[in-house]
């Protein structure tokens, strides 16, 4: 494998495949690449146009990695360990941090045992930053204030640090949530310059009692993804544990999201009740059963959603032109859960929430070629749940 050096503008890790003449190949690795990994970059046939057909090729390929993927944690040297880490809670007029494990008892005995996970995907590369954050999460406050009291657990994948600056600013946040980041500090981008990392946040509404917050850095990743829990304290001394995650995008081989959702099942199923939601970068086939092999449910399936159905689409409906008409559309984004509790409703949101300034319309179109000044290209998914046998 030939080894490239490139710029440090460059953000992510990437394996590049060229095409030669008479069917070979030279294959190098970058230390990053421009723009995000997305679906217009994970198949080997770039000229397929029809979804039938990738679905065809992409099971081909994963065939021959079934006795790899038979153990996904096969080859760590370890299993990973959680790290815990605080959260921040704004109180007379400043953000202050609370420690994690606390050091004294969490009652949880008037815990709502209702309660609904929102997360949503918010595409760290696009222009106007600030001002398509601003936009989202006053979505997701309009949203939240019709549940009719109903706590709302709010994740956000893809966060910089101008995101985590207007979730801090956020008079809406800071009277109703908990906040697990504020900064970049626990993201694990040790081997990216300064400020090219991005990360996973969750907004926990303040009626709910946290235990503990901790991460859970994928070892296998090369892009420092990981899984970040939240234990909520519920009656009779049990726990409510979520998670929002970010697994590997593109095609790895071996693949690496079979071991990453393993290791973040394996943590939910401690719990009197996991729930796991994020952009799960479901591109291949392999990824359509991984719940069930780690005993989850998705909760999409279980509200009678079918696989591959555009009902279930996420991602694709919202970017460029040219990649849906190339790659088609995707459900990458996932609620999944085990334990003790009925799911009540499933459903996406976020469909063409647009950035408030005309002139950020404009250049988003301008320099991104979409058809509007869309904040993501990714829907959100919701879920809501009650709490059993408590």
């Amino acid at each position: 494998m030939l080894s490239l050096k490139v710029s440090p503008r460059w953000t992510r890790p990437c394996s590049v495949l060229i095409g030669c003449r008479k069917g070979s190949h030279l294959r190098f690795k970058a230390v990053g690449c421009l723009a995000s990994p997305s679906p217009r970059e994970i198949y080997t046939n770039s000229n397929t146009s029809s979804q039938h057909r990738q679905t065809r090729q992409v099971s081909r390929i994963t065939t021959r990695y079934k006795k790899a993927m038979f153990n996904p944690l096969q080859g760590w040297e370890s299993e990973p360990a959680p790290r815990h880490q605080g959260y921040s809670s704004f109180v007379n007029g400043r953000w202050r941090s609370s420690a994690s494990p606390t050091k004294h008892v969490v009652d949880g005995s008037n815990t709502p045992t209702r309660f609904s996970v929102w997360s949503w995907n918010i595409d760290f590369k696009l222009d106007a930053p600030v001002a398509r954050m601003r936009a989202a999460l006053n979505h997701v406050r309009s949203l939240v204030a019709s549940q009719d009291g109903t706590p709302c657990i709010v994740m956000f994948n893809e966060m910089v640090a101008s995101d985590l600056d207007v979730i801090a600013d956020n008079q809406w946040v800071r009277e109703n949530y908990h906040v697990t980041d504020l900064t970049e500090n626990n993201w694990n981008f040790h081997e990216f310059p300064p400020g090219f990392g991005y990360g996973t946040c969750i907004l926990v509404p303040k009626v709910l009692p946290i235990k503990a917050v901790f991460r859970v850095y994928y070892p296998n990743s090369s892009m420092q993804r990981d899984a970040l829990f939240v234990d909520i304290a519920i009656p009779r001394d049990k726990i409510l544990r979520v998670c929002s995650t970010h697994l590997e995008s593109l095609v790895a081989r071996p693949p690496k999201r079979p071991a990453q959702l393993a290791t973040a099942a394996k943590f939910l199923h401690q719990a009197h009740l996991g729930v796991l939601a994020g952009d799960l970068n479901a591109i291949e086939s392999f990824d359509w059963t991984l719940h069930k092999e780690n005993r989850l449910k998705d909760a999409y399936l279980e509200t009678g959603g079918k696989q591959g159905d555009e009902a279930g689409v996420t991602w694709g409906l919202m970017g460029r032109s040219y990649d849906r008409q190339r790659y088609g559309t995707r459900r990458m984004d996932k609620v999944l859960f085990c334990g003790k509790a009925a799911l009540l409703d499933y459903g996406t949101f976020g469909l063409d929430v647009e950035v408030e300034d005309e002139a950020d319309r404009q250049k988003l179109k301008r320099s991104w070629g979409l058809a509007k000044g869309w904040v993501t290209d990714h829907l959100g998914v919701r879920a809501e749940f009650q709490i059993e046998e408590v």
